[in-house]
């Protein structure tokens, strides 16, 4: 720096411990500077997120709308009908790339709004309506990031080393998956995790099996053939 006669130093050393984590710039008032992972995190109808993406330096998220898309399809074998997304997304390329798949992005037109008349004032009102629908929506990924840095402590990563620090974070992300998953699934996911406890162990088994059975199925009565 001293002989270019800069003031910044790309991939600069800010922890000798931790020698991969950078100051990613937030420009907020409380925090203008945070260290640590950045992540982008896409989530289903059903409240299962998915970690997309993890940085340790800065990076645009919008970007990673394509690779999103294409590992949606790969998994479920169809495309969403909506991307709810912060308007950071709501680029033009975005917005072309998601028309020609056919879904609709939910959020605001980009450009002046239309000024309202007779003829659009249905219209108009259509798409408030709309807009504040997909707003509610979207409330649910925010919630998953405070739940995740409130519940498990996602903004307090103890790990020291890179990979650890990444593996760390996916677990947290799993466990919230699991709490969906229980929730959907409910009394059978329980069961199944028990019976193969009691089967693990022979000399409690009957006794667990047949407790988690009074429990899943309340007054039914079952045996289990060893």
């Amino acid at each position: 720096m001293h002989k270019s006669k800069e003031r910044r130093c790309e991939d600069r050393i800010v922890s000798v411990s931790q020698p991969h984590v950078s100051p990613i710039v937030r420009g907020e008032a409380e925090k203008s500077t945070e260290f640590g992972a950045k992540i982008s995190v896409s989530m289903t109808a059903d409240g299962f997120a998915c970690i997309d993406r993890i940085s340790w330096n800065a990076f645009n998220e919008s970007t990673d709308i394509k690779s999103q898309m294409e590992r949606y399809r790969n998994c479920f074998g169809y495309l969403p009908e909506t991307v709810l997304a912060d308007q950071l997304y709501g680029i033009r390329d975005n917005r072309r790339f998601l028309k020609e798949l056919g879904v609709r992005f939910g959020g605001k037109i980009l450009g002046r709004p239309p000024k309202e008349i007779e003829a659009n004032q249905q219209e108009l009102k259509r798409r408030k309506q709309q807009y504040r629908e997909d707003s509610r929506n979207r409330i649910p990924i925010e919630v998953k990031f405070g739940q995740g840095k409130n519940g498990y402590r996602l903004n307090s990563i103890r790990a020291r080393i890179k990979k650890t620090s990444e593996a760390w974070i996916n677990c947290i992300f799993l466990v919230m998956n699991l709490i969906v998953l229980l929730k959907i699934r409910g009394k059978s996911l329980l069961f199944l995790l028990f019976y193969l406890l009691a089967v693990m162990d022979e000399e409690i088994g009957d006794f667990v099996y047949q407790f988690f059975l009074s429990i899943c199925l309340p007054g039914i009565s079952l045996g289990r053939a060893l």
